[in-house]
């Protein structure tokens, strides 16, 4: 008996390595195959299966969302790397002469900022989520397009493949800005300098 309870668990354990059987992919995979933002090398990615039920409407608003997150992380991370080469704004911040230059990087931040100055920033955010980061006009091409019929920068006259290709971009370089403040602030927390 002792000789088959090895036997079988022996199998049991080979069997976990064994390869799984592989489903056909759902209808999910299938309405999000050719989205923008499904690139090589992983295509569609939903490991959570937050579309996995293939509404458009939850992907579209996923998808603002990315995008809107990765617009401020990559924002983040230009603020985050220029305060750490040591750029500061003149003056104070304060008129108790609390001076920018005073105020630390990363986290502590936080405790140096005088509470109207986060008051301030909060308001500011909101500002810019009521008024600026949302298409007010209705003339949007896409979900984030927030040109509002007052910035264009050039970007009616490209061509569709080019604005495909461009919104492909900034996809991908905020998915990478992401993952990069992420970095930085784990690194910052581990106390490891981020600049030499």
């Amino acid at each position: 008996t002792m000789k088959s309870a090895v036997f079988a668990t022996l199998l049991a354990s080979a069997a976990a390595f064994a390869p799984a059987s592989q489903k056909a992919s759902s209808s999910a995979l299938a309405a999000f195959e050719n989205e923008l933002g499904a690139q090589p090398p992983l295509g569609f990615y939903d490991p959570l299966g937050l579309v996995a039920d293939g509404d458009q409407e939850n992907f579209d608003r996923l998808r603002y969302t990315e995008v809107k997150h990765g617009r401020v992380a990559m924002l983040a991370v230009v603020g985050y790397l220029v305060q750490e080469a040591g750029v500061r704004l003149p003056g104070d911040i304060d008129y108790s002469g609390t001076s920018f230059a005073s105020i630390p990087n990363g986290f502590a931040a936080f405790k140096a900022i005088p509470a109207g100055g986060l008051v301030q920033l909060l308001l500011f955010v909101g500002l810019l989520e009521a008024c600026v980061m949302t298409d007010l006009t209705g003339e949007a091409e896409f979900s984030t397009d927030f040109r509002n019929g007052a910035i264009d920068y050039g970007w009616d006259t490209f061509d569709e493949e080019t604005k495909l290709k461009k919104r492909a971009l900034e996809i991908n370089q905020g998915r990478a800005a992401m993952m990069g403040i992420l970095g930085l602030m784990v690194h910052e927390q581990l106390g490891v300098s981020v600049l030499p």
